[in-house]
């Protein structure tokens, strides 16, 4: 049970409301992590701010869904793992992808590289070694998609924190949480 209220749209007002608007027209929908990000319509408009920004970057929508569900699983989210695995597949990506991107793991070695990256990222609290660094650079990203990568990080915890906290309900389909074992270091 939801620890914190999933605002209902009807009962909306102000700025949620407006906002509400806005995803149910994009959406077609108001998901539970957006009705629970409504109790402050500052924060819900900062995500959506966030989110969108991050639709501009460097990053492609793949990797970035990539990321979020690396971050997800690693911070035991799991609205987030149900939301991303959903959305991947929206955007063509099957399931053993989007299980090993849980995993932090992909096929092609760039994106791998960036999802490790994401790992040790979380794991030093952005407190990376030089090494770390020079292995993504290596692997093919630029500064500035590095700076993307950490971004979408960022904009991951942000909404991954919440959703634990809250215990939002989940409205997409459920998936098992994958335990992993693994070192978060970047090796």
């Amino acid at each position: 049970m939801s620890r914190l209220t999933a605002l209902d749209p009807e009962e909306a007002t102000g700025k949620t409301k407006e906002l509400f608007e806005i995803l149910q027209r994009e959406m077609g929908m108001i998901p539970n992590m957006m009705r629970v990000l409504g109790n402050s319509s500052a924060t819900l408009n900062a995500y959506m701010c966030f989110n969108e920004g991050m639709s501009h970057s460097t990053l492609t929508s793949t990797l970035r869904e990539l990321i979020a569900l690396t971050v997800a699983n690693a911070n035991g989210c799991d609205y987030g793992n149900a939301a991303h695995s959903f959305v991947a597949g929206e955007i063509g990506l099957n399931a053993p992808t989007t299980d090993d991107a849980r995993h932090g793991i992909h096929s092609d070695v760039k994106i791998t590289a960036a999802l490790r990256f994401a790992k040790e990222v979380l794991s030093k609290r952005g407190a990376v070694s030089d090494e770390t660094i020079q292995h993504v650079k290596a692997a093919g990203y630029t500064q500035g998609e590095i700076i993307d990568i950490i971004a979408q990080i960022a904009l991951s915890i942000f909404t991954n924190y919440i959703y634990v906290a809250a215990v939002t309900d989940i409205d997409f389909p459920k998936l098992a949480p994958i335990i992993n074992n693994d070192s978060l270091n970047f090796k």
